[in-house]
């Protein structure tokens, strides 16, 4: 009889196979195969993780989760990190541990004002609303669309308590005017960095600036694991309240599968409850069930050791699309950044300027025809969407650079599966389409 260890290593020597086979079949023919914007990057390693994780048929967070969320911690520099089952997810827990009554002075009650750029993804913005806060938006900045840092402190009032700010697109926001505003004002910062692992500010990791940080591990981002998120913070405090709303609103702190890690299980009492109530079941907040399965966090054990090369080809790709596109700048306005970051790129944003022979729509229509994917910068000015028609909230301003990236801005993948043939193809066709504007542009005039 074969013992575990060989019949495990059988099974692994077998999806080696499988996936062996399954590289022979891709193969890119430019113009029929497509370019994807984004998409999951991955070996073997992850699928055999994956399989162990299955066969030893711990379904919910476990071994493999821990080892993520200390991994990540010391990669990032933080104290603490807590997987859960989205980016998404993880903003919702964040806003959310913010409200809790254990941070006493510090609560955000209803009606609070949280800062936030009017152009992004919904997830940034949904919590503020749910969590019964009031949105205060302000401008992007053209060329790096981050927030303007620079009309945070003169757009603050005595109900402004929070700043939750992306890095877009991976490209840092100003943290240092921000870092300073949040300690001046005493005011809490939520770091958005689901579109920025692995990208730097003053030699440090975005993602450990803020009292909170938050991840995203789908398939489009820098790290997958297929669904997944993560949050990052130094607080012990907030990592409890987080881990909290994480596990429906419980008090107790046992990991699964463990029991009476105070050793006072039976002896606590709490709000109106009998003393002795099982602590196991006491809970302290109105929370969710947002855990990942350990299944996840196996992938994600792997993807983390790929993370500096993806980081390396990210910037790779970056780099060669803009000293592609350099030349067209009089009619396309390029991606800015400060000169203290060091962008983890998760896409290449081309704006089209109003002046241009051609509008965004022309570029994006060339490009998905030629079977190169292409993506708006995700809502846009999110006051336009009608799932907002109806909030309360307050802007600065006229969010005119939010409307400009609404109408004339796309962006193209630079993830690490896009290799030298399928970059050197997505120039070509930038350059047919580029080359054939400007000539019609000139026939006309000449005419």
């Amino acid at each position: 009889m074969k013992s575990k260890d060989e019949l495990k290593k059988e099974i692994f020597e077998k999806v080696i196979e499988l996936y062996n086979l399954k590289k022979e079949d891709e193969e890119f023919i430019p113009g029929e195969s497509t370019v994807n914007y984004a998409g999951r990057v991955f070996d073997e390693k992850e699928i055999i993780k994956l399989v162990d994780s299955s066969l030893d048929f711990w379904l919910t967070a476990g071994k493999y989760a821990n080892q993520f969320e200390k991994e990540l911690a010391n990669f990032l520099g933080t104290r603490y990190c807590l997987l859960t089952n989205s980016g998404s997810s993880a903003n919702l827990l964040a806003i959310s541990a913010l409200t809790s009554p254990k941070l006493g002075e510090k609560q955000l009650k209803p009606g609070d004002e949280v800062i936030t750029t009017s152009c992004g993804f919904p997830t940034t913005l949904n919590p503020i609303i749910q969590n019964n806060l009031k949105p205060l938006f302000i401008d992007v900045q053209k060329g790096n669309y981050n927030i303007q840092a620079d009309k945070i402190e003169d757009a603050l009032s005595e109900n402004t308590k929070a700043m939750f700010i992306p890095h877009t697109l991976g490209n840092p926001a100003e943290i240092d005017k921000i870092m300073q505003i949040s300690k001046e004002y005493k005011l809490w910062f939520v770091e958005d960095n689901c579109d920025a692992l692995g990208s730097m500010y003053n030699g440090k990791y975005t993602g450990s600036y803020g009292h909170i940080s938050t991840f995203s591990f789908y398939p489009a981002h820098h790290i997958t694991m297929g669904e997944g998120g993560a949050l990052a913070t130094n607080n012990p405090l907030l990592k409890d309240i987080i881990a909290s709303f994480r596990d429906w609103g419980r008090d107790c702190w046992c990991e699964p599968g463990c029991d009476n890690t105070c050793r006072k299980r039976f002896n606590w009492q709490l709000g109106d409850l009998p003393a002795g109530y099982d602590h196991k079941y006491m809970y302290s907040h109105i929370g969710y069930n947002l855990k990942v399965t350990d299944m996840q966090a196996a992938i994600g054990v792997e993807q983390l050791k790929k993370l500096p090369e993806f980081i390396e080809a990210r910037k790779k790709n970056f780099n060669t699309l803009y000293d592609s596109l350099k030349p067209y700048e009089e009619y396309l306005i390029l991606p800015k950044w400060d000169t203290n970051s060091e962008p983890s790129w998760f896409g290449f944003p081309i704006l089209v300027k109003d002046s241009a022979p051609f509008t965004r729509d022309d570029m994006v229509n060339y490009l998905e025809n030629n079977k190169i994917a292409t993506r708006m910068l995700f809502g846009g000015n999110l006051i336009r969407q009608p799932a907002y028609q109806n909030i309360q909230f307050r802007q600065i301003d006229s969010l005119e650079n939010s409307d400009l990236v609404m109408n004339n801005l796309f962006w193209i993948g630079v993830y690490p599966g896009i290799d030298d043939r399928k970059m050197n193809y997505v120039i070509q066709v930038l350059n047919n389409f580029l080359n054939a504007t400007v000539k019609s542009k000139s026939e006309k005039i000449a005419i």
